[in-house]
């Protein structure tokens, strides 16, 4: 997480697993090389007020800019669609920062199409 600017503790980064792990509507996916972490996808299944069947989303992505463009980031994508089809996700949707002009090449090469905005409102201070 801290690759992306968000400074995260391995205790952190531990406990956010955690939880994460005690709810079924998440999964997370690791690329390991080696022995050596080098990307993690995180994904949500939720229902939708929009639709009838379950949404999913890509909550985290994040490779080392050491395995950048090594096909890392692509098989991770490729396992986190898989159990999201598997989950009868019809549809995934993500959320990258305006600044990311990589990722967002990246993520339309994998078909994916810019559709709207992201509003956010920080509710609580210190929380991030």
């Amino acid at each position: 997480m801290s690759e992306l600017g968000y400074e995260t503790t391995t205790a952190e980064m531990r406990q956010r697993l955690k939880m994460i792990s005690r709810d079924r509507r998440y999964s997370t996916f690791v690329a390991e090389i080696g022995g050596v972490v080098w990307g993690i996808i995180g994904t949500l299944t939720h229902a939708s007020p929009e639709h009838n069947d379950p949404s999913g989303k890509i909550i985290a992505l994040v490779v080392s800019t050491k395995k950048r463009r090594s096909g890392v980031g692509r098989a991770l994508i490729a396992a986190a669609e898989k159990d999201l089809a598997q989950r009868r996700v019809a549809r995934v949707t993500l959320t990258t920062r305006f600044t990311r002009k990589e990722a967002h090449r990246f993520y339309e090469a994998l078909g994916y199409e810019r559709n709207g905005w992201r509003f956010v409102k920080q509710l609580l201070a210190g929380n991030s």
